[in-house]
């Protein structure tokens, strides 16, 4: 019985991530568009925002849950209108981006991950295998939520109300 309990712990262990609380060096050089074709890396979107409180919507036009998840944003918001929205969008496509945008008035910061959702450092730091995903910067640059997946997440909204 000891045996099976030892096992059963590590297991649990070994599965069990820790959340980085700093994007890598890799991660923050990875290059993105805004809407006007204009190139940088992501650590200067960041610095631009230094200070305050980011929340990053991953995101892409053709996604049914990035869009079933945009009212919820919308209500984000609204109760939090000292945060920064930026939208990473991974669409290939930057037509259907921009596109995206207007179609679905998505109000924000909007940059382009062109590589998509399957390469680069951003996407293989955050281990990118679903959209939307959600992650909170706070007022220090730090990571304080690292993994959601829907605008809704009570952890989300926690994470936008907590003071640095």
């Amino acid at each position: 019985m000891k045996k099976i309990a030892l096992v059963f712990v590590i297991l649990l262990v070994s599965c069990t991530k820790n959340e980085p609380v700093q994007f890598s060096e890799e991660a923050l050089e990875e290059v993105v568009f805004d809407l006007n074709k204009n190139q940088f890396e992501l650590k200067e979107v960041l610095q631009r925002f230094a200070g305050k409180k980011i929340l990053i919507d991953v995101w892409a036009s053709w996604c049914g849950d990035c869009i079933k998840g945009l009212p919820a944003v919308r209500v984000l918001q609204k109760e939090f209108p000292e945060v920064v929205f930026l939208f990473l969008s991974v669409d290939t496509s930057k037509e259907a981006w921009k596109k995206g945008i207007q179609r679905f008035q998505i109000a924000g910061k909007h940059f382009n991950l062109p590589k998509g959702m399957k390469v680069g450092a951003f996407v293989d730091f955050i281990d990118l295998s679903w959209i939307p995903r959600y992650i909170v910067i706070n007022e220090t640059g730090a990571i304080t939520l690292f993994n959601a997946t829907k605008a809704s997440d009570s952890l989300l909204q926690a994470a936008l109300k907590k003071a640095i």
